[in-house]
């Protein structure tokens, strides 16, 4: 094959250079190397590429109609050899990050533009799944990194870092009998007799304290239906503010004012991963671009 990589590369040194002179300056080359690599390729082409009769190494027409598709190698093979070296280096050929559903409006993606670029050959797969489920992902290794609420216990095999933190509100339709039958304010406890819709595991036996309450729960796996069930009046749910906010703000549902306590769940939400895998360059990245966005550290 006439091309190589090197020829391309003097190719084009000489096309952006205007003189083989020049161009063996950028490649840190004798101009007799360069003259050599030009006449050796016009010979095995059998085309005319520079015009030689004045003092600088002219295009021919030849030359400007292969110059896109040579830019374009170029630009190939500098990509296959980025990808070679970032492998060698450790870089996953895919990143998994499982994202805990009511966490979706939290700014987990942001770090994914900074890879993008950094990493143009890396693979990125996001799975939404209720928090139970997402740590599993975790440790079945079908997730690299598991974006969800703090865990209420420590596990000595995870490690994590802090991305931002939620306030979790009890929600409800305006037009929910439970509001339309009390002559007083709803206390805290009244919600134990009102159907829960919760964002939960399909493994009816895992729940968390925080997030369950009510005596009579119908269980979701997807945040979006969870809502659209709290919207028809068929029960109130425990939600990221951030989630809910537009659609308090367009009456749908309403934040419960409770009569005894505030309707607040202050959480931190964390990007958690397994100290016994070894992180790829990709996840490591994600980590530290979370570890700068993060705010101050929570107490001890």
């Amino acid at each position: 094959m006439p091309f190589s990589s090197d020829s391309v590369r003097v190719f084009l040194a000489v096309l952006d250079g205007g003189s083989f002179s020049a161009a063996a300056r950028t490649l840190g080359r004798v101009p007799s190397s360069v003259s050599m690599t030009i006449a050796q390729l016009e010979a095995e082409l059998d085309l005319v590429l520079f015009d030689r009769t004045a003092r600088d190494a002219r295009p021919t027409d030849m030359a400007r109609a292969l110059e896109p598709d040579a830019r374009l190698l170029a630009s190939q093979l500098r990509q296959l050899d980025a990808q070679a070296l970032s492998l060698h280096q450790g870089l996953e050929r895919k990143l998994t990050l499982a994202v805990a559903p009511e966490l979706l409006s939290v700014p987990w993606a942001k770090p994914l533009a900074v890879l993008a670029t950094e990493f143009p050959s890396l693979e990125v797969e996001v799975l939404s799944s209720p928090q139970a489920d997402a740590m599993r992902m975790l440790h079945d290794d079908t997730a690299q990194l598991a974006v969800v609420f703090e865990r209420h216990a420590g596990n000595e095999r995870e490690a994590f870092q802090e991305l931002t933190s939620e306030m979790m509100v009890a929600v409800i339709a305006p037009a929910h009998p439970a509001l339309a039958a009390a002559s007083r304010k709803l206390r805290y406890e009244d919600l134990y007799d009102i159907r829960q819709i919760a964002v939960a595991s399909r493994d009816a036996s895992i729940s968390d304290p925080r997030f369950f309450l009510a005596r009579r729960i119908w269980r979701s796996d997807n945040h979006l239906a969870t809502l659209s069930m709290v919207r028809e009046g068929l029960g109130w749910a425990y939600l990221p503010h951030s989630l809910v906010q537009p659609q308090i703000a367009a009456g749908q549902l309403v934040a419960i004012d409770f009569d005894n306590i505030s309707n607040q769940l202050p959480l931190w939400v964390d990007v958690v991963w397994k100290k016994d895998q070894p992180l790829g360059l990709g996840a490591q990245r994600y980590i530290a671009l979370m570890r700068e966005m993060a705010p101050a550290r929570r107490a001890p």
